[in-house]
């Protein structure tokens, strides 16, 4: 893993904490218990069950690293209230040309982006677009659809 800042909401990086403690104890033990029974059952060398096992138990320690990293790297981001620009942290009423009624969105870093929940990575097309606007900026970008067309309404 690189040395990349993981920027996380308190929210988020309390979440991170919460799924490695879960790994950690409960999930390990898990596995190890679903590793004993397979070895239980003799030999192991065909042991569909202890391959399973072993391959979840591999997944589980990645896992582990992986969240480990994030949490050491994280960088908290707060929401800080009404702003001049976009910025990590923004919650942002877009209207899209085009389009019936405003979108809200929460500019957040990767690790916690879901667009199906208006949390949109700093990263992404649109978040990068947004970094840095005004309101009333009209700004745009690339999707999939071709070029999108937004005005900024509110910065939170």
């Amino acid at each position: 893993m690189t040395d990349k800042p993981v920027f996380l909401t308190p929210e988020g990086l309390k979440k991170l904490e919460e799924e490695l403690d879960y790994l950690e104890t409960e999930k390990r033990a898990q596995v190890a218990a679903r590793i004993q029974s397979a070895k239980d059952e003799g030999d192991i060398s065909e042991n569909a069950e202890y391959d399973d096992a072993k391959q979840e138990q591999a997944f589980v320690e990645g896992r582990i690293m992986t969240v480990r990293a994030m949490i050491g790297n994280a960088q908290v981001i707060e929401e800080r209230g009404p702003s001049e620009e976009v910025h990590l942290g923004s919650r942002v009423t877009v209207q899209e040309d085009g389009v019936s009624g405003p979108e809200v969105y929460f500019i957040v870093g990767s690790a916690e982006a879901d667009p199906t929940d208006g949390r949109i990575s700093n990263e992404s097309p649109i978040g990068r677009a947004l970094i840095g606007q005004r309101v009333h900026s009209v700004i745009s970008y690339t999707a999939p659809v071709g070029e999108i067309h937004l005005t900024i309404l509110r910065i939170e």
